[in-house]
């Protein structure tokens, strides 16, 4: 069991609201790791300009630090803007970090001609690059995203003890959304890029369960030999590269998503007015398909976020909010705490056909079902 809170706005707001609200449902994670992702930032002593990429991570010696900053100068990247977190980790489990970084890079210039596609390949590429080199330098460098408009923050220990230790209560950075989850170490050992969120090219995902399904869904995404699929220190990574399969690959609609990991069954199928268009991609990706316990809550680059649960219901998840901000948690206590002046009567829990969306607008949230058209 694990917890996760997110919240979606159309101002900008403090991240360590919602580790305040994680407090709440304190009693669903031991401590074993926390991850955040937050999209559409604002700082507070530097005017973000999109599309700028963001590396962020966490370094453990000046050497790693040092590596970072020349391969990135090499690539033609210029340093526009090095967040300085005001740190204090004498309060956190984990000792011996030198830095976290958050920082803002102009493009090469010659990146002026290239495609969104050809931008994001080579974001990624940048990204597996510098995560490898950590790896091969004994684990000393970690590097979560590089990305426009996102910024993560893993860290081993409790949500609101790692709020405090990067001193995220002085509102030096902000976000439209939020992505939060408190980890309970399970199958897997504590590790840093075991934390969720999981993000690849824009995509985010991160869950409350255990996929019984992940060695075969893991096989199978390894064998499109797409560099981005690799890595898998969670059983819930598959959820991300799944998604990023649906809508970057196959270029199919989120509804899909859910069509792919928990498809209707036969007779089902024969009387939806898609019917035989979801049995052949039932059939293509049938190794995609999961078998929970899990509760997936996720965010799109245009900042759409979504929340799905496998067919067992084991996982829940809940939704509330009003017009201009929504917060989805595991339990209800948890969008209490991130939203407590809403209409409770709004609230809402997914079954598990549903598909709960907040569009970018954030004026309500969507409910879609498996069983109608998409």
């Amino acid at each position: 069991m694990c917890r996760l809170a997110l919240k979606s706005a159309s101002s900008p707001f403090s991240p360590y609201s919602i580790l305040q609200a994680m407090e709440s449902m304190q009693e669903g994670y031991d401590g074993s790791g926390l991850g955040l992702l937050l999209r559409g930032i604002e700082f507070t002593d530097f005017n973000y300009q999109m599309p700028d990429p963001i590396v962020s991570g966490v370094a453990q010696t000046q050497d790693a630090l040092n590596r970072l900053s020349e391969y990135m100068q090499g690539r033609g990247f210029t340093k526009k803007y090095d967040h300085e977190f005001d740190t204090d980790i004498s309060s956190l489990e984990v000792t011996g970090r030198h830095k976290y970084f958050v920082r803002v890079y102009r493009k090469p210039k010659h990146w002026d001609s290239y495609t969104q596609a050809q931008i994001g390949e080579k974001l990624m590429m940048i990204r597996l690059y510098l995560r490898q080199d950590g790896e091969n330098h004994g684990g000393d460098l970690s590097v979560f995203s590089v990305w426009p408009d996102v910024v993560m923050i893993k860290e081993i220990g409790w949500p609101l003890a790692v709020g405090k230790a990067l001193s995220l209560n002085d509102d030096r950075i902000k976000a439209r959304v939020v992505m939060a989850q408190g980890r309970q170490n399970t199958n897997w050992g504590i590790n840093l890029h075991a934390c969720h969120p999981f993000f690849l090219q824009g995509i985010a995902t991160m869950t409350n369960g255990e996929n019984t399904a992940f060695q075969e869904n893991k096989e199978w995404l390894e064998g499109r030999n797409f560099p981005g699929y690799i890595g898998y220190q969670s059983d819930s990574e598959v959820f991300t590269h799944t998604l990023h399969y649906i809508m970057q690959q196959l270029k199919l609609p989120l509804a899909t998503f859910k069509h792919v990991i928990t498809p209707l069954n036969t007779s089902e199928l024969d009387i939806h007015p898609q019917g035989d268009f979801l049995k052949g991609l039932r059939n293509v990706c049938r190794s995609l398909i999961i078998d929970g316990p899990n509760c997936v809550i996720g965010t799109l680059p245009d900042e759409t976020t979504f929340m799905v649960m496998d067919h067992k219901k084991m996982r829940p998840g809940c939704i509330g909010g009003k017009p201009g901000e929504w917060a989805m948690a595991s339990e209800i206590c948890g969008v209490d705490a991130m939203i407590p002046d809403r209409d409770p009567s709004l609230d809402f829990q997914p079954m598990r056909e549903n598909t709960v969306v907040i569009p970018p607008h954030r004026e309500k949230y969507e409910t879609w079902s498996q069983f109608d058209e998409y």
